[in-house]
């Protein structure tokens, strides 16, 4: 499929996931055609993370500062550059901060889809695909028993999880609709590299390195789910590839995993590579806090369409991919002091404006 993508749009391609999948697609496949990548460059979207990647394929990568909340703006940036193949990215996706500020979710979720969504009917004689990538936040919690399913029913627990429930319909109705070719995967919690640190994984393993408090929600047993964000990236490329128009593909890593025991083996690993604190192990620096409002229990997610169809399956195990990532945010440190300084929205404020 992707070879007849001359034109590929990526949204939110400055973000955590978004730059992995950039940085698979020009590092590790064949894909010759262009990529462009369209970010609003809110506090989550770090040009840094795509540092030299125009250089190293030029012709190949064009970056547009944009929201994609502006309609005519988008419009106007399909029409220049050929657009002819969406892969969405760009999302408003903090839990925390959609209970604080639910407004803008709802804007950048639901509207900014339904602008690409428009936009891209407005192309139909040579639009290829639109590829929408969303959560398993959408089916709400499980006990301890239960998993997952495409044909689960929707029930969102936060302003955030509703806001793309609400997208993903919208991309379903449009290829039920309009006839937009389109492809949907709801994935399960990502972690690896250009994570921004208000995330689980980063926060506490960059808490630990620094010997800093480790604030657990609630007890700590809260069941995610986790996939290391190259295999969300694999997944994606595949599902584009060979999936069926008009259909959901979960994607799962098949790690279940209580966030208390997450946060042992990040203070077990950063003691191991780092040397014990001075205060001791760090798992004395754990706390309890009060939960968030809404705390999911558990999500658990079936797979098994995307590998009987598809045969995806992960590639790596959560205890490898964990230490990459620790390894990564601990050879990274400069990423890691431009983002927490602000320093890089300084630059971005210095180059793009307001």
């Amino acid at each position: 499929m992707l070879k007849f993508i001359r034109n590929l749009l990526v949204t939110g391609g400055c973000g955590f996931i978004g730059s992995n999948f950039i940085h698979y697609i020009f590092h590790k496949t064949d894909y010759e055609g262009r990529i462009i990548n369209v970010d609003k460059l809110t506090y989550a979207g770090n040009p840094d993370n795509l540092d030299g990647i125009d250089r190293q394929y030029p012709g190949r990568y064009h970056f547009e500062r944009a929201d994609i909340c502006d309609f005519k703006t988008m419009a106007d940036l399909f029409s220049r550059h050929d657009i002819d193949a969406v892969c969405h990215f760009a999302a408003e996706s903090h839990v925390d901060r959609s209970i604080k500020q639910p407004g803008e979710f709802i804007f950048t979720n639901i509207v900014g889809t339904y602008n690409l969504l428009e936009i891209a009917r407005a192309h139909m004689d040579h639009f290829v695909l639109f590829h929408h990538i969303s959560t398993d936040e959408v089916y709400g919690s499980l006990g301890k028993r239960g998993i997952f399913r495409e044909t689960t029913r929707f029930k969102p627990s936060s302003p955030y999880s509703a806001s793309k429930a609400s997208s993903d319909h919208l991309v379903s109705a449009y290829h039920k609709t309009f006839g937009l070719p389109v492809t949907i995967s709801n994935c399960s919690n990502n972690y690896g590299p250009f994570q921004f640190p208000e995330k689980l994984i980063p926060l506490m393993t960059l808490n630990a390195i620094e010997g800093r408090n480790l604030p657990v929600y609630g007890d700590g047993k809260n069941v995610r789910d986790w996939l290391y964000v190259e295999d969300h990236c694999k997944a994606i490329l595949t599902i584009m590839n060979g999936g069926k128009r008009g259909q959901t593909y979960n994607i799962g890593g098949n790690m279940e995993m209580e966030n208390i025991v997450i946060v042992e083996m990040i203070c077990d690993i950063v003691d191991e590579l780092c040397g014990p604190d001075s205060a001791g192990p760090r798992r004395n620096l754990i706390t309890f806090v009060k939960d968030r409002p809404g705390h999911d229990r558990r999500y658990a997610i079936d797979f098994s369409k995307l590998t009987n169809h598809l045969a995806w399956h992960p590639g790596e195990s959560f205890q490898s991919g964990l230490r990459k990532t620790i390894r990564w945010y601990m050879d990274n440190a400069a990423w890691v002091e431009r983002v927490r300084s602000g320093e890089y929205q300084a630059w971005m404020k210095e180059h793009y404006g307001e």
